[in-house]
């Protein structure tokens, strides 16, 4: 899988993490930013680079880290085409995908810690969508949110 990993200088230390498992799982795994833990990289503009990148088909899915995974996940979600979901437990990773075909897992690096993280992305990386009427319809009223921007 083409992977976009990205992170604030609060995530820099577990986007690593990320990114060199993924790597060892086989995954076509791209560094999108975040490198010093020193000096101060704002989350939208992180969020912004790798929800583009995943948007556009670039790539198949993306891991997004600030420091709760609040704020990372909450700029994701304002770009078309991003399903962006704040995960700290397994079942939420994989069901996201599952059900709300997520294609962007948020974590917060100051909440969870490298071994939970490396499973959260485990599931999330090996979770499909299921495709079942229920869920189509469900997503397909999500995009009408989404095109509309929720103006009806």
């Amino acid at each position: 899988m083409r992977l976009a990993i990205a992170a604030d200088h609060a995530g820099v230390s577990l986007k690593q993490i990320v990114l060199e498992a993924a790597c060892a799982w086989g995954h076509d795994a791209i560094d999108l930013g975040g490198n010093d833990p020193t000096v101060p990289d704002d989350y939208p503009d992180r969020a912004l680079a790798l929800g583009r990148a995943v948007a556009s088909g670039e790539f198949e899915r993306g891991v997004l880290i600030c420091g709760s995974g609040v704020g990372a996940s909450v700029a994701a979600n304002k770009i078309k085409g991003v399903r962006a979901g704040l995960c700290h437990d397994t079942y939420s990773a994989h069901q996201g995908v599952e059900h709300d075909n997520m294609n962007v897992l948020c974590l917060g690096s100051r909440v969870i810690g490298p071994a939970l993280t490396l499973e959260l992305v485990q599931a999330f990386l090996g979770a499909k969508f299921t495709g079942e009427e229920r869920h189509l319809r469900r997503l397909a009223k999500v995009q009408q949110i989404e095109s509309t921007r929720g103006a009806e």
